[in-house]
């Protein structure tokens, strides 16, 4: 790539255009930096796909220019994609206690634990990776342990926000450092990332200690069993969960492998205070007088395969909702996910359970956001007082009012940059501007396969699940090109075979006469063949459904 040797390259991988997938590089000469390198969940058209990861070919291709990966916080938006990226790069990761701690449990599954370096870092420490330098400052979010990160480059200081909130009340009490990043702001920033998650909301995010109070009074007014359901990863609302139960005499059992991980992981770092006896077996909690009981669920999106999903559709191995219990949903769906969450509260609504979620608490919310809103955002910038300004994490309209609140506090419009995934700024001189776009895109995870499945499987699964499909299954003889046996036909998802036998037996005639005139036509090749099954079938029935399944003509010499 054409660049001085001083000029510096930013861009993102993943996280700018959407929820998720976060991965940012900064790039000086022959050094890059890595920051995040996260997941997302698939959005609805990518059929029977696990998770999406960013492409990384970029980092492939200059693997012997990439000094790092640091990680901001332990979520998965941020850390789920390391396992992978991994796998190709082998360069060290530097994460705070807890982010090393959930990362170690997933390199340990992908079997790579043993040979990554991993570093711990903290608000405090100093990181050299080439001619860069790191430094970190100490953030508020909805998880412990999370820092902005500094990077001292040739053109100036960088600086990515990492997922924040300004919370005055914090349940740790580690209150987000503004001295620091009043002093980084003093010294003058280059250029600002920052999380743009709820720049559309005004005013100033809820403290998480405010979530709290609401917990604890649905725990004073309930009589039966209580369900609280959150993301796995929320340390902080679980505590408040553990808080309230010790305060109204109520035993926990936990449910869900990705929450019964992050618990075990926290109290074992000492970020979670679970008093000894406290938390039981599922099995046990039959045994327990209903008013005695708190459940603490995976499953706040509503996801198929979650426990709470399963609860609510009485599919749960051990546990059943109850008409009586309260359910208690601490999130807020993630876009995409409001239908999901919505069928949840619907189907727990219906057994009789009594659903608070959002904020429909009886006396505050059960939920608030990890992320600042608009006065937040502004305060950000004007401790930072960046000259470039660079909108991340968020979709398009998120990054456009981010971009906006920079403009009110004094940011020209011609330093702010709007990128997609891929899209370079490059700063050389002290000046910036649109740089070469990089190789960007997503990788889809769909069970033990990384990124084999692309956009044509997906555009047939699409049609499968469209139309249906049809098996044409017809056997010929090599001597004389006459049909032996056949034509069979295998009809799924297209049209119920008992009561389309017309049909059936007319598109067997159609394939039939087709195949007949080929041979006439002394046109044997099999491809030549499938195409000519294909159109006239295709065709016929299309004028009978109005649909066209997926034909697939499977012909045999014998």
């Amino acid at each position: 790539m054409a660049k001085s040797n001083h000029s510096v390259l930013i861009f993102a991988l993943g996280g700018v255009g959407e929820i998720g997938k976060n991965m940012y590089v900064v790039q000086s000469g022959d050094d890059i930096v890595v920051i995040d390198a996260g997941l997302k969940f698939p959005e609805e058209e990518m059929l029977g796909i696990d998770m999406v990861i960013p492409d990384i070919t970029y980092l492939e291709e200059n693997r012997d220019k990439v000094r790092g990966i640091i990680i901001t916080h332990g979520h998965e938006d941020h850390i789920g994609g390391l396992s992978y990226v991994l796998k190709h790069l082998k360069v060290p990761v530097y994460a705070t206690k807890l982010t090393l701690g959930l990362i170690d449990a997933k390199l340990k599954e992908a079997g790579i634990l043993n040979e990554t370096k991993r570093v711990l870092i903290n608000s405090d420490s100093e990181v050299v990776l080439g001619k860069m330098k790191a430094t970190f400052f100490r953030v508020n979010h909805s998880i412990p342990d999370c820092v902005g990160v500094c990077l001292e480059t040739p053109e100036g200081y960088v600086v990515h926000t990492g997922d924040f909130k300004f919370d005055q009340t914090p349940i740790n009490n580690q209150a987000a450092d503004l001295a620091k990043m009043a002093m980084i702001g003093d010294r003058g920033v280059l250029c600002l990332l920052s999380d743009s998650t709820n720049a559309e909301r005004p005013g100033f995010t809820g403290s998480e200690r405010s979530v709290g109070i609401a917990i604890k009074d649905v725990f004073s007014k309930a009589t039966g069993r209580i369900v609280v359901s959150t993301f796995a990863s929320n340390v902080h609302r679980i505590q408040q969960v553990v808080d309230a139960a010790v305060q109204f005499n109520r035993k926990l059992t936990v449910v869900g492998r990705s929450m019964q991980n992050v618990i075990n992981i926290s109290r074992e770092l000492g970020y979670l205070f679970v008093p000894e006896g406290l938390i039981v077996e599922s099995d046990e909690i039959n045994k327990l007088p209903a008013e005695q009981v708190v459940i603490l669920s995976t499953g706040s999106q509503g996801e198929p395969m979650s426990a709470l999903t399963r609860m609510a559709r009485s599919a749960h191995r051990k546990i059943d909702i109850l008409p009586g219990d309260t359910v208690i949903i601490a999130a807020t769906p993630i876009p995409g996910n409001e239908k999901y969450v919505a069928r949840t509260i619907d189907q727990l609504s219906r057994i009789g359970a009594d659903v608070i979620y959002g904020g429909h608490g009886p006396n505050g919310t059960v939920h608030v956001s990890g992320h600042g809103s608009q006065e937040e955002l502004r305060l950000m910038l004007n401790l930072m007082k960046p000259k470039y300004f660079i909108p991340v994490h968020g979709e398009y309209r998120m990054l456009k009012m981010h971009s906006l609140l920079a403009e009110q506090v004094g940011i020209p419009e011609e330093n702010i940059f709007l990128l997609d995934n891929g899209d370079t700024v490059e700063i050389s001189g002290g000046r910036a501007r649109y740089g070469p776009k990089v190789h960007a895109g997503n990788v889809l995870i769909d069970g033990l396969g990384v990124g084999d499945v692309g956009n044509i499987v997906l555009r047939d699964r699409k049609l499968l699940s469209q139309d249906g499909i049809l098996v044409v299954v017809v056997t010929l003889s090599k001597q004389n090109g006459t049909i032996l046996s056949g034509p069979d036909i295998i009809s799924r998802g297209f049209v119920y075979v008992r009561e389309s036998e017309e049909l059936l037996d007319e598109a067997n005639r159609i394939v039939t006469q087709t195949l007949v005139k080929c041979m006439e036509e002394n046109v044997n090749e099999w491809s030549s063949l499938k195409n000519n099954v294909k159109e006239s079938l295709g065709r016929y029935l299309y004028e009978q459904t109005r649909r066209r399944p997926m034909i697939l003509p499977i012909i045999m010499e014998v």
